[in-house]
């Protein structure tokens, strides 16, 4: 959700000749044939055994080597091709909203023991002693006439597309408007993933520090502090397979359970897709989503379906066009939609609870992200627990976590961030229960819950300057108020994050309402290895409610 501006232009990667980074950190083309680099691109963000794969690479290299492998428990190169001729083609200055419209450079066909799962395509050319190397990630799910697994992971690529800078432009900054220096709102499909997306080293450091800030000292961001040093995009760490969905899906596969692996986008163009499945799971920064992926949503659950999201910041509606080639998401400036004002005013690209959308986020996973939104990011909840409060400790998803009313659940691991979802609660007895004014219903139980915010607190220390603001506060107050006062900016300061259990439909849903989940399993946090288990245990034994 961050609302970014312009930074510091980023320097060249170590080696002299591969100058691959433009200002404010975005990524993309040198547009320079003396500059060693390669990149490329597939068509499709999905395929299964036997569909056809066409990659589009641009490259200065006489020649370049390709590399594809299965990137689950253990990397497992499958593909590798060496001596494909080289070209270097014009990129459109606007290829971030555009798309790049190179050439295809090769093709291979999926063969049909290719396990489901998500597949690290490595480019590689060279000059002289220089080499360098970029990615590219393919999801491929089972074949429509094969028996499907029980669970399916669902990557976020609504919210991939928002993050990825790769040719100038994102839903967060760009080189758009008649400055030439604000956000797109159309974003294409047809350009790289920004370094960072596919492939990250060890130890990369993650949105959330690992500690809480100390006070009196000035608040760090190691994250884009490395994206600077090393030549990366500072948005790795808010979305792409590298940071979230990679880390899910290999804990999963070391655990034993059988999944596939698809895209929001998949949803997108087949509403029943969901329905091969027990259970429907999503992790890390699920942030945008078209009305045709929440639909297929809704109607998997009240069918049946369970959903288990271990994910946050649920916030803006997007439109796919262009036969799935391009995003559009206005956000803040919605009321420049084109769709506005028109019989199509529902489908506005803009935050789910402001009018004409109109459809609050609880309706689909009983949180929504204006209740939320940061912790741990910056000076917002900087000196936070890192971790959710327990008030339903009885509840089947801590069986067998030792976990007690009032324990704090993921603070070692730091799952409790960077931006989370909640709902308008009240307390009673010492247990909360959600008010139902943002569209939650009674049927919610809130299991846990910790605080967020939406204005960073400002320490007063000489030299720090705020990331976060109030402007989201300010966006807030419009939303939920009408108006910008000190009384209603004070009302939207204050957020939270929630784990809830919602029985609905036919179906059932669990919502761990953090993007930073995954960080409790990289770390091996038991507790947070155990829900997540009872979670999967309970949902992917058969479709229709669990009892």
């Amino acid at each position: 959700m961050t609302q970014d501006h312009p930074g510091p232009a980023t320097t060249p990667r170590t080696r002299a000749k591969a100058r691959h980074i433009l200002d404010n950190y975005y990524i993309g083309p040198a547009r320079d044939e003396a500059v060693l680099e390669i990149w490329g691109y597939t068509p499709e963000l999905s395929y299964s055994p036997g569909d056809r794969v066409a990659l589009h690479v641009s490259t200065t290299a006489s020649d370049w080597e390709l590399e594809i492998g299965r990137d689950g428990q253990f990397y497992e190169p499958l593909l590798t091709k060496s001596g494909l001729p080289g070209l270097h083609h014009p990129t459109p200055k606007d290829c971030s909203v555009r798309g790049c419209d190179w050439p295809e450079a090769c093709a291979f066909t999926i063969p049909d023991d290719w396990a489901p799962g998500g597949y690290l395509v490595t480019f590689r050319a060279r000059k002289g002693d220089d080499v360098v190397e970029e990615h590219h990630v393919i999801l491929i799910r089972t074949a429509p006439d094969a028996a499907p697994p029980p669970f399916v992971l669902v990557c976020a690529t609504g919210t991939w597309l928002a993050y990825n800078c790769w040719g100038g432009s994102n839903h967060y900054e760009g080189i758009t408007g008649p400055n030439g220096d604000a956000f797109s709102p159309i974003v294409s499909t047809q350009r790289p993933w920004t370094r960072g997306f596919c492939k990250l080293p060890e130890g990369a450091p993650r949105a959330l520090r690992e500690t809480p800030a100390r006070p009196g000292k000035m608040v760090r961001y190691p994250y884009m502090e490395w994206a600077y040093a090393y030549g990366y995009s500072k948005k790795y760490a808010s979305a792409g397979w590298a940071s979230y969905e990679r880390h899910f899906a290999r804990w999963a596969e070391a655990e034993g359970y059988a999944f596939d692996v698809i895209t929001q986008h998949d949803l997108h163009r087949d509403p029943d897709l969901l329905n091969r499945y027990a259970c429907a799971v999503f992790v890390g920064h699920d942030e945008y989503w078209s009305a045709e992926m929440r639909d297929a949503v809704d109607a998997y659950v009240e069918t049946g379906g369970h959903v288990a999201r271990f994910a946050g910041n649920f916030l803006w509606q997007t439109r796919i066009e262009d036969e799935g080639r391009t995003q559009v998401c206005y956000k803040y400036i919605a009321d420049q939609d084109p769709f506005m004002g028109t019989d199509q005013e529902h489908l506005v690209s803009g935050a789910f609870e402001v009018n004409p959308v109109n459809r609050p986020g609880a309706f689909t996973f009983g949180v929504n992200a204006l209740r939320g939104v940061y912790a741990g990011l910056g000076n917002c909840v900087g000196g936070g627990s890192g971790g959710f409060t327990i008030y339903r400790s009885d509840h089947w998803a801590f069986d067998g976590a030792g976990l007690g009313y009032g324990d704090v659940l993921g603070a070692r691991s730091r799952i409790f961030g960077y931006e989370v979802d909640g709902l308008d609660y009240r307390f009673e007895d010492g247990l909360p229960f959600p008010t139902c004014t943002d569209g939650a219903v009674p049927e919610i139980d809130i299991l846990a819950m910790g605080l967020a915010t939406n204005i960073e607190a400002d320490h007063g220390i000489w030299g720090e300057m705020l990331y976060i603001g109030s402007a989201d506060a300010v966006f807030k107050a419009q939303v939920l108020f009408g108006e910008v006062t000190d009384e209603t900016l004070d009302a939207c300061k204050r957020g939270n994050g929630m784990i809830i259990s919602w029985q609905r439909g036919k179906g059932e849903i669990f919502t761990a309402a953090t993007c930073e989940w995954v960080a409790g399993l990289i770390r091996q946090d038991d507790q947070v290895e155990q829900i997540t288990r009872n979670v999967l245990n309970r949902f992917g034994k058969s479709r229709g409610r669990s009892r």
